[in-house]
């Protein structure tokens, strides 16, 4: 029994795992703003930070409790999402309601089909039967 654990050992791989140490990693910031002087942050930076704010397509934005809100614009803008909401809800409607249309016309088509070919069937049915009487 020794001789077979013996044997089964792998003489590259050792009995236990000790992995390399690792040195500490040295904490670098990536920002500069801490070389400078308090002074040349509030002239950078502004006394009072705020939350950020930025411009697009000539509507000012403002980041808000986790949401961009519009600040230009007021209720012009209010009324065009309003206007965009209806005018996506109208087109959700009319997408299910072609949705059921192409559903139903399917349903007809097989229908139609079905019976072109029961209707096939039978006139092939009377041909034979026709030609055997003869």
């Amino acid at each position: 029994m020794e001789d077979l654990k013996k044997s089964l050992k792998m003489p590259l791989f050792g009995n236990t795992f000790s992995p390399k140490k690792i040195p500490p990693r040295k904490s670098a910031s990536l920002s500069s703003l801490h070389t400078l002087d308090r002074s040349t942050r509030e002239i950078e930076l502004g006394l009072e930070y705020g939350p950020p704010v930025m411009n697009l397509g000539g509507q000012s934005w403002k980041f808000e409790e986790g949401q961009w809100i519009s600040e230009s614009g007021g209720n012009g803008s209010g009324r065009e999402l309003q206007r965009l909401k209806k005018r996506n809800v109208q087109l959700e409607e009319e997408n299910n309601l072609l949705k059921l249309k192409i559903e139903i016309l399917l349903d007809m088509l097989t229908e139609t089909t079905v019976e072109y070919h029961l209707i096939e069937k039978e006139v092939e049915d009377i041909k034979t039967q026709h030609r055997r009487k003869k």
